[in-house]
């Protein structure tokens, strides 16, 4: 009789393969275990051995629990992935010294926690708790083990557990501006509620402001005494539908606060790279502002289902000109504060900070991503685009109405 890691392993090189009977006979044999009376409890404690395991050499490869998590949902579903966190959380027990804050921080996001009182008996809890049977939780923790099996390696953002300057940093590599991204959370929640264009506009412009005035203040601090950082990088949802389209709003959004965005198509995500602040501020104005863009376009895909039209090209055109658009109206406010900073504090004092951050941030991206390629944009709708346009022009970020309109660009949108 095999033992336990030679079944699972088996099932799981056949899952990986293309031949299906092979792969359900495999499972068939992990299902009938190792006999005896402890079979199927030494079955258990392999499997979350092994997936405890597995996770564990993600990690020095890049990825991050919030990524395992990302892409688990997406490409086995909810269920199995929740299986993903328990293997997390079992393997947070073996990780070294230092684990970072944010490392845990992530891990209380993902409700990655370790509830079952039994390594041996976990699995046989888990199908408990989910409401399926055995086979049904055996076959998701293989494909679970097959998914974790196959992850490339990705650009290692931040030092994970153990490595040295793991601790040292936060939860986008250094500070974060709390005080100042509570405020900007505030009014990009009230943009998001109301109903009156015009409000949604003032408050939306106002977020971006103070967004970059503490940008302009925190680099002439940096000027003047050691940096507290250094640039660093998060990975933000750029998955279907429309993939496309929210890495461009991605790209927007970054390009506008001093930020670099590389977008990975196979795994669903835009990967950021920016000083802290300018981070954590990237992170919350894309995610209003992708709400304020869906609520908008769902508005104009009823009319057009209402009219007998198909929506498909539509949406893509829409969300790709309300990117645009709205690219230009935040890099209008960035350029507006940027003078008035600059009047206040001196232009020669401003402009060579500026200009030395920036370039950290494009050696950081050239060093991360070397084969970054360009993506043209295409454009299948006429009349979703200019309703996008028409979209992110009634949300106008130019609360003074004083900043000049600047040409559409693709800039970058690359692929690894």
């Amino acid at each position: 009789m095999p033992d336990a890691e030679e079944l699972i392993t088996d099932a799981v090189a056949a899952v990986r393969g293309t031949d299906v009977r092979l792969a359900e006979r495999q499972l068939d044999r992990l299902v009938v275990g190792t006999g005896g009376t402890e079979g199927a409890a030494n079955v258990d404690a392999a499997i979350l051995r092994r997936l405890a395991r597995d996770v564990g050499r993600l990690w020095p490869r890049g990825w991050q629990p919030a990524d395992l998590a990302r892409v688990a949902d997406r490409r086995l579903g909810v269920r199995p992935a929740r299986l993903l966190r328990d293997a997390v959380a079992a393997q947070r027990r073996e990780l070294p010294d230092p684990v970072p804050s944010w490392w845990d921080a992530q891990l209380r996001d993902l409700d990655a926690r370790v509830w079952w009182d039994d390594d041996r008996r976990h699995l046989a809890a888990w199908a408990r708790r989910e409401a399926v049977d055995r086979v049904t939780a055996l076959r998701e923790a293989v494909d679970a083990l097959a998914l974790v099996a196959g992850l490339p390696p990705i650009a290692v953002l931040r030092p994970p557990p153990g490595a040295a300057g793991a601790a040292l940093t936060g939860p986008t590599g250094g500070g974060t501006g709390s005080r100042i991204l509570d405020r900007v959370r505030a009014l990009l929640a009230k943009a998001e509620s109301t109903t009156f264009p015009a409000e949604a506009e003032a408050l939306t412009g106002k977020a971006q402001e103070l967004i970059t005035r503490h940008r302009l203040d925190e680099a002439l601090l940096a000027a003047t005494e050691q940096p507290r950082s250094r640039p660093g990088g998060v990975r933000l949802d750029a998955d279907a539908p429309y993939a496309g389209a929210k890495a461009l709003l991605v790209q927007e959004v970054a390009a506008a606060n001093g930020c670099e965005s590389v977008w990975s198509a196979d795994l669903g995500f835009a990967t950021v790279l920016g000083w802290p602040d300018d981070l954590a501020a990237v992170e919350l104005l894309y995610t209003s502002l992708l709400v304020q863009a869906t609520a908008a376009m769902l508005r104009g895909r009823g009319e057009r289902r209402a009219a007998g039209r198909r929506t498909r090209g539509y949406d893509e055109s829409f969300l790709n000109a309300f990117a645009l658009r709205i690219g230009e109206r935040l890099r209008a406010v960035s350029e507006a504060a940027n003078r008035q900073v600059a009047e206040a504090a001196g232009a020669e004092r401003l402009l060579p900070v500026l200009a030395a951050r920036g370039e950290a941030v494009r050696e950081r991206m050239e060093t991360l991503f070397p084969g970054v390629t360009r993506e043209r944009l295409t454009v299948r709708d006429v009349e979703g685009w200019a309703s996008g346009t028409a979209a992110a022009d009634r949300a106008s970020l130019d609360v003074r109405g004083t900043a000049p309109n600047r040409q559409v660009r693709g800039g970058r949108r690359g692929r690894r």
